[in-house]
């Protein structure tokens, strides 16, 4: 079986490439909004059934932006934000255990050889997602620290005025505070990419060599880190919208 680094194209409407990962992104994307729609309208008083399950999730989760941010006010304006973050990137996390991962797609022919173009793939094994994911997300940290502190005292924490001393050990700070920026871009969307990558590769191997019993153990193995994964990214923007709102 192929292992690709990059997406494959199952179709094109027109000349836009549409590739396997982002196929699963769309659905994933489409399946959180329907769901949460339908959920708003049958949100009972005395929750049962599933709704019991999803208030206890979100329930655990407020707790956890409560105990980093220490103050409720800010806690409802980023829960919709962080939330969404980590619910997206588990469900993407978790498509790799899928079953028909590699298996269910298009035939296709490479240098004489039949290959599988697979419907399924996790797109949090594709970079363009996880960049995409980590731009979003250091774009909103820096609008949210425009609205907390203003134009002027946010871009202070970059750029330090001439008149204020010691100069040039803040503007030193400052170029390191502007690198540190792009570096969340490149260390979001590695990390992410990194692990569910080498999980679906590893998931991969697994199936082609021992298809029945050997992949159990790692596929419990990739749940526990698609959910760690996604822990991490989601905790990692709460901490940086946190910051953005604090001064020096």
């Amino acid at each position: 079986m192929e292992i690709s680094l990059a997406p494959e194209t199952i179709a094109y409407l027109g000349s836009f490439p549409i590739t396997n990962t982002f196929f699963i992104t769309i659905i994933i994307s489409l399946l959180i909004i329907i769901t949460s729609f339908l959920l708003q309208r049958k949100i009972n008083l005395i929750p049962k059934g599933f709704q019991n399950i999803l208030e206890w999730i979100l329930e655990n989760l407020l707790e956890l932006i409560d105990g980093v941010t220490k103050n409720r006010e800010q806690t409802r304006k980023f829960f919709p934000v962080v939330a969404t973050i980590f619910i997206f990137v588990i469900l993407s996390n978790w498509i790799e255990i899928v079953p028909g991962l590699g298996t269910i797609g298009l035939k296709h022919f490479q240098e004489g050889k039949e290959g599988i173009i697979p419907f399924i793939r996790s797109n949090s094994a594709d970079l363009n997602m996880t960049l995409a994911l980590s731009l979003v997300v250091v774009i909103l940290v820096q609008f949210i620290g425009i609205t907390a502190l203003g134009v002027k005292k946010y871009t202070g924490k970059f750029l330090v005025s001439p008149l204020k001393k010691p100069y040039f050990v803040g503007t030193f700070v400052g170029a390191l505070e502007i690198i540190s920026e792009f570096a969340k871009i490149i260390s979001f969307s590695f990390r992410l990419f990194g692990n569910i990558f080498a999980g679906e590769v590893l998931l991969t191997v697994a199936l082609t060599l021992v298809p029945y019993f050997l992949p159990l153990p790692f596929l419990l193995l990739e749940i526990f880190v698609g959910f760690i994964q996604a822990l991490v990214f989601a905790m990692l923007a709460l901490v940086f919208m946190k910051i953005a709102t604090e001064h020096h």
